[in-house]
C-alpha cells in the first residue's frame, strides 16, 4: 500500500470519499459525493471541546479518543463490513488532522489502501474558490433577461432539455430571486455549499460552447454570487424575453398558484415591501391575499412593483442591455415555452 500526500486533484482515483467531520459540519458543506461517517457526532464534539477549555487538553484527548474508537468501530461493523481488499477510501476532516488520521490508520491496519486528504476540508474550500476565480471568466455566457413572469427559468430548463449548456442559478440557490422567491419546504443551502455546487456545475461545461444563464442581481435570497461569476454575467451578451402581460399573468397564476394556499404566508412576504410602496397599496394586497384573490394581486404586483424595479435595475446589472436581442412572445404555456427556447437557442 502506498502512503503519500493526497490532494484534491487525486479525488477521482478513490472508491469512496469519507467525510469524518460531525453531521453539522457536513451539512454546512462537503465535497460532492462524499458520505458522512463522523468520528465525533455534534454532541460529542461539543463535549470534547468544552472539556478542552474547562479541564485540560489531556482529559479532552483521552475522552475524545474513546469516542473516536467507538465510532470508527461502528462504521467498520456496519457501513464498511462488506468492502473488498481492493477498496480505496479517501478520508478527510477539517484540516486533515487527528479525526481523519485516526480513521485512516485503522483502515490501513485492516488492509485497505486508505488515504488522508492533505489539508482536509480547508484544502477543498481553497480549491473551490480558486476554480471559481479561474473558470468563471472563461465562460462563454449569454444572459437571458425579461420582466418578472417571463418564464426565464422555465425557458432555460427547456433549453437544457434541448441540449444547451445551462447554468441554473436559481436551482442551485434554491430560490427564485425575489420577495416571493422562497421555495416551500426547501431551505437555501449555506453560502459555501452554494459555491461548491456552482464550481461542480461549472467544471462540467465545455468552455468552447455557449452557457445560458438567467440575469440575476448580486444576491439570490440570502446567498451571494461569487464576484468572478457576477462580473462575467454583467459583461456578457443579453437576450431579452418580451412577453405580453396576459401571457405573463397566465404563467404566474400557473407557476405561483401555491401562494394562494396560505394567505398569511403571502401577507408576511409582502410585508417585506412595506418601505417601498404606499400603505394603501399594501393594504389592498393583504385584502386580496386574505380573500384568495391571486389574479388581481399578482397583476398589481407586476405593474406597481416588479416592472418598475426591472426598468430601474437591469441597466445596473447588465452592461450590454442596450444591445440585447429581443424575442417577443404571447404564449408562455408549456408548449410555448418549448418553442421559445428553440427560437432563443437559434439566435446568433
Amino acid at each position: 500500500m502506498s502512503h503519500k500526500p493526497t490532494t484534491v486533484e487525486d479525488l477521482p482515483a478513490f472508491s469512496v470519499i469519507i467525510d469524518a467531520r460531525s453531521p453539522a459540519e457536513y451539512a454546512l458543506d462537503h465535497i460532492p459525493g462524499a458520505i458522512n461517517c463522523p468520528v465525533l457526532d455534534d454532541e460529542e464534539r461539543r463535549v470534547v471541546g468544552t472539556t478542552y477549555v474547562q479541564v485540560s487538553a489531556f482529559e479532552a484527548r483521552k475522552m475524545g479518543a474513546a469516542m473516536v474508537a467507538r465510532n470508527i468501530a461502528h462504521h467498520l461493523d456496519t457501513q464498511f463490513r462488506g468492502q473488498p481488499r481492493e477498496w480505496r477510501p479517501l478520508v478527510y476532516c477539517w484540516r486533515g488532522g487527528m479525526r481523519s488520521g485516526s480513521f485512516v490508520n485503522v483502515m490501513r491496519m485492516v488492509g485497505w489502501d486508505a488515504q488522508q486528504l492533505q489539508g482536509g476540508y480547508k484544502a477543498w474550500r481553497a480549491h473551490v474558490v480558486q476554480q471559481l476565480a479561474q473558470r468563471a471568466p472563461q465562460l462563454c455566457l449569454k444572459v437571458l433577461c425579461g420582466p418578472t413572469g417571463s418564464a426565464k427559468t422555465q425557458v432555460l430548463r427547456a433549453m437544457e432539455r434541448q441540449g444547451q449548456q445551462v447554468l441554473d442559478l436559481e436551482a442551485l440557490a434554491v430560490h427564485r430571486g425575489s420577495v416571493l422567491g422562497d421555495i416551500p419546504g426547501q431551505p437555501q443551502p449555506s453560502q459555501k455549499a452554494f459555491e461548491t455546487a456552482l464550481m461542480d456545475h461549472i467544471a462540467r461545461f465545455d468552455l468552447a460552447r455557449t452557457v445560458w444563464v438567467e440575469a440575476e442581481s448580486r444576491r439570490i435570497g440570502k446567498l451571494t454570487l461569487p464576484e468572478p461569476l457576477h462580473a462575467r454575467l454583467r459583461e456578457s451578451p443579453v437576450v431579452e424575453i418580451a412577453a405580453t402581460l396576459p401571457a405573463r399573468m397566465a404563467y404566474l397564476l400557473r407557476d405561483y398558484a401555491w401562494l394562494g394556499d396560505d394567505p398569511q404566508l403571502l401577507i408576511d412576504k409582502l410585508s417585506g415591501l412595506s418601505e417601498l410602496l404606499p400603505k394603501e397599496t399594501l393594504a389592498q394586497w393583504r385584502t386580496w391575499a386574505q380573500q384568495h384573490e391571486l389574479a388581481p394581486l399578482l397583476e398589481s404586483l407586476l405593474l406597481r412593483h416588479y416592472d418598475p424595479l426591472y426598468a430601474r435595475s437591469q441597466g445596473r446589472h447588465l452592461e450590454r442591455l442596450e444591445q440585447a436581442q429581443r424575442v417577443d412572445t404571447d404564449d408562455l404555456s408549456p408548449e410555448g415555452i418549448d418553442a421559445l427556447a428553440q427560437r432563443i437557442a437559434s439566435l446568433h
